[in-house]
């Protein structure tokens, strides 16, 4: 009797479940279930929204510059699409109020601890480091501001932001240093043009005092002939004829050309528009009857823009003869032209 009840035990224990393991199972498979759709489903929804679109995405998708309406009253979904959308179109940090991270961080607002948004801003924040480092590097330093500001929103204790921070830093030294370097040299071009134009103002003094030397000298010369040929006539003549008065001639035996018909020279249409103004000094020869030839440039500033209307010009002037001792005579002269707009 008592085999036969062990036996039929036994059979019972093999052919029977047992209510706890049962229920053990019906929890596990529970919980596996939970966690597909809790975790592990919105993760990889999330991983998937974190990597950059492929090249041929970029180039197909064309970015979004108005951000989606009334963005405060969209749901928790709503936003998440929103993000997903913007990273598929590497819209990560910018524009300003339509990109991923604005959006992941309004997700946070509304669902604080949301682990879609809070997994996404941890595996895109490389990203978007990337992105505003790219915008340092343009130089658009408003912007790049911007970005690492909100970059610091989504995680203030990344070290990525310090390196962001130098180079945004280093990024504005350098162009204050690149412009500051573009105002001396454009202060040195304006000392040169400075330097330039004393130089050739005291060039023009100095030949204009030369000529003046020359002109005295010739001056000189000439009345000493005239004093040394004076004795020999006065011998020659007769004892007896009376010494002759000296005449106006013999007082002054060279007398300079007399500038009696001026032609103003004619403004270059090219140096008018370009606002230009110069000076050219010319060097002519007035013959026995007044009239002007040979005109030629001795200097000019600027070079050859305004030679032409000079020579023109100077080439129609009319002189009262230069004469020696009231002889008519050929002399050579020189002149500047100047030419000024008259502001």
């Amino acid at each position: 009797m008592d085999n036969r009840y062990r036996f039929l035990a036994r059979r019972r224990m093999r052919g029977a479940v047992n209510p706890v393991t049962l229920a053990v199972v019906v929890i596990v498979v529970a919980l596996a279930v939970a966690a597909w759709f809790l975790i592990i489903k919105p993760y990889r929804d999330a991983a998937e929204a974190a990597t950059p679109a492929s090249a041929a995405t970029q180039k197909s998708v064309a970015k979004r510059e108005a951000p989606p309406a009334d963005v405060d009253s969209l749901s928790v979904d709503q936003l998440l699409s929103e993000a997903r959308t913007a990273m598929n179109e590497q819209r990560l940090v910018a524009p300003a109020g339509n990109n991923a991270f604005e959006f992941y961080m309004k997700v946070l607002q509304k669902q604080p601890g949301n682990p879609v948004a809070a997994d996404a801003l941890r595996e895109t924040f490389s990203y978007g480091a990337a992105a505003t480092e790219q915008t340092i590097n343009q130089r658009d330093f408003n912007e790049a501001q911007r970005e690492i500001d909100l970059l610091a929103k989504a995680d203030p204790e990344n070290y990525t932001l310090t390196i962001l921070r130098s180079k945004l830093d280093a990024q504005r030294k350098t162009l204050d240093r690149e412009q500051q370097q573009a105002v001396d040299a454009q202060k040195a071009q304006q000392l040169a043009q400075q330097n330039a134009a004393a130089a050739a103002k005291q060039q023009a003094e100095q030949a204009a005092a030369a000529e003046a030397q020359r002109q005295q000298a010739a001056r000189e010369q000439a009345s000493r002939v005239a004093a040394q040929q004076s004795p020999a006539a006065n011998a020659a003549r007769p004892a007896a004829a009376p010494t002759p008065k000296p005449t106006s001639a013999d007082a002054e035996p060279i007398s300079d050309a007399v500038l009696v018909r001026q032609v103003s020279p004619r403004y270059p249409t090219a140096a008018m528009r370009a606002n230009q103004e110069g000076w050219v000094d010319v060097e002519f020869s007035v013959s026995t009857d007044g009239s002007v030839s040979n005109v030629t440039v001795v200097d000019s500033q600027p070079k050859h823009v305004f030679d032409r209307s000079a020579i023109d010009a100077v080439s129609r002037w009319e002189y009262k003869p230069a004469t020696r001792n009231g002889e008519p005579m050929t002399v050579t002269l020189r002149r500047r032209l100047q030419f000024n707009l008259g502001r």
